[in-house]
């Protein structure tokens, strides 16, 4: 996954944009907590950062970070 590459997101109940293809215009690492796996007692020094890409969805005039685990690359 790179800067340029069309991605679709992978639906999951924290993905806000199911099934909507973006660019990645960024790539940044960051931490992402998740409840449904980790819990709701919040704990950052416990986890790693991880890829985050920045997309740009259609009709979006702000990009979002999505974590890399939750997209696809279009080939």
């Amino acid at each position: 996954m790179k800067v340029g590459d069309l991605v679709i997101a992978i639906p999951t109940e924290w993905t806000p944009y199911p099934k909507r293809t973006g660019i990645i215009v960024d790539m940044i690492f960051k931490k992402c907590w998740r409840p449904g796996v980790l819990g709701h007692k919040i704990d950052w020094d416990s986890i790693d950062p991880e890829p985050h890409a920045v997309v740009m969805w259609p009709g979006s005039h702000e990009p979002h970070n999505v974590p890399a685990a939750e997209l696809e690359v279009i080939s």
